[in-house]
């Protein structure tokens, strides 16, 4: 049977505009917008919306009509014509909601409903196309598959749509991914270059310390022969300083040696506690620390480290001589041990309130030869530094005027199994 021309241009102005509607990814709501707009045209309806149906819930996405900011609220599916379609899964009619109110109520002021499932490619419905009129009405089959045929398009742009922002989102977690590790990988080849560099300046430096040693050594059991002299009192100060500058020459050149050799670690597993126990009386008898007082505060809870003990202990003593010469007779040096479980470090830290470090000193405390002392050789610290690092820690230094100065050797917690 042949159609009629009323059919025959309902027909070709459908797929003229189902040729029209043109979807860009990221352009969702003015390409529905256009879906809604080519019902309510083709079915001659007042009004047609598509919707977004999650969870009990529907949100309307796109409207022929201005919804002003009703567009933006959000319905329960519960009792509505649009709940039925979404459960059906299958198209429904209305042609009169005041004979036929099996379906719960359609909007104020509209008579007649046709309600379309949006269906993906894989058979999940995820929304509808719903479509009113103010007056009662009949819908052909034509028409619903009219309808129909625009609920796939829409079904599968926003299909694409979804899956095109879950690929950017996995996108950016990627690109995060590959900075992180980029960054990583980066601080991994700077510090291999420097280890590189510090071996190569060890190796050096050896082998100068060592040539300069031999002449050194006789020249130093020169002076200490000229002690056994009757000398004037002139030439015994020149001497004595003489003397003081070789011992500062000897302790430099053994402080370059340490610092430009690598780093290589005894491991063992260290209870912070036990171990300051047993170092705090050597700590207690320095020189620099006489007439001063080492407070000691342990940890609560077991903070065991895996660390060189030899090492760690140079770098208590080390800190502990510049905290005790920072303060004057008779004041004390705080060393509080405290571990963190949820970081997973131990803290140790060391405290005087002697006079603040100026930012600029504080800036460059841990570079190679940068001394605020007269007599100091620049090193300490930054062996230091390096000895904690090489335990996979880090060396921090805050220093503030109502408060003093805290010295705070960081360390990573290791297991007891």
């Amino acid at each position: 049977m042949s159609c009629s021309s009323g059919d025959w241009q309902r027909e070709k102005r459908t797929l003229e505009v189902l040729s029209s509607l043109s979807y860009r990814t990221g352009e969702i709501n003015r390409y529905l917008q256009e879906i809604t707009l080519g019902v309510s045209e083709l079915l001659e309806l007042d009004w047609s919306v598509v919707t977004l149906c999650q969870d009990g819930f529907e949100r309307v996405l796109a409207s022929s009509i201005d919804l002003g900011n009703g567009g933006n609220q959000v319905y329960s599916l519960h009792g509505l014509v649009t709940g039925t379609v979404v459960n059906t899964r299958q198209s429904l009619v209305v042609e009169d909601t005041k004979t036929c109110t099996d379906y719960g109520k359609a909007p104020s002021g509209y008579r007649a409903y046709l309600g379309v499932p949006l269906r993906t490619a894989q058979g999940e419905v995820i929304g509808t196309i719903c479509s009113f009129h103010k007056t009662p009405r009949h819908f052909t089959a034509e028409e619903v598959k009219i309808a129909e045929l625009f609920a796939e398009r829409a079904a599968t742009a926003i299909d694409n749509y979804h899956l095109y922002q879950q690929q950017l989102q996995f996108n950016h977690i990627l690109e995060d991914e590959v900075a992180r590790r980029t960054e990583q990988l980066r601080a991994a080849q700077t510090k291999l270059v420097e280890q590189e560099r510090l071996a190569a300046i060890g190796e050096f430096a050896a082998c100068i310390i060592h040539e300069i040693r031999n002449p050194f050594t006789t020249m130093k059991m020169g002076l200490n022969f000229f002690q056994r002299l009757e000398l004037s009192e002139p030439a015994k100060e020149r001497l004595y300083l003489t003397l003081d500058e070789a011992n500062w020459l000897e302790r430099l050149l053994k402080e370059i040696l340490l610092y430009a050799k690598p780093q290589k670690l005894q491991l063992e597993k260290i209870d912070i506690n036990q171990f300051i126990d047993e170092i705090l009386p050597t700590l207690r008898e320095m020189p620099e620390a006489v007439l001063r007082q080492i407070e000691f505060s342990a940890a609560i809870n077991v903070a065991q480290v895996l660390g060189d003990k030899d090492k760690l202990k140079q770098v208590l003593i080390n800190i502990m001589r510049n905290a005790c010469e920072a303060i004057p007779e008779g004041e004390r040096v705080k060393l509080i041990i405290y571990s963190d479980v949820n970081n997973n470090q131990v803290y140790i830290n060391i405290h005087n309130s002697g006079v603040p470090i100026s930012p600029e000193d504080l800036l460059n405390l841990t570079k190679p030869f940068y001394s605020t002392k007269s007599s100091g050789t620049g090193l300490g610290l930054a062996i230091t530094k390096r000895i904690v690092e090489a335990h996979n820690g880090k060396l921090l230094i805050e220093s503030i005027a109502t408060k003093g100065t805290t010295v705070s050797v960081q360390l990573p917690l290791t297991t007891n199994c």
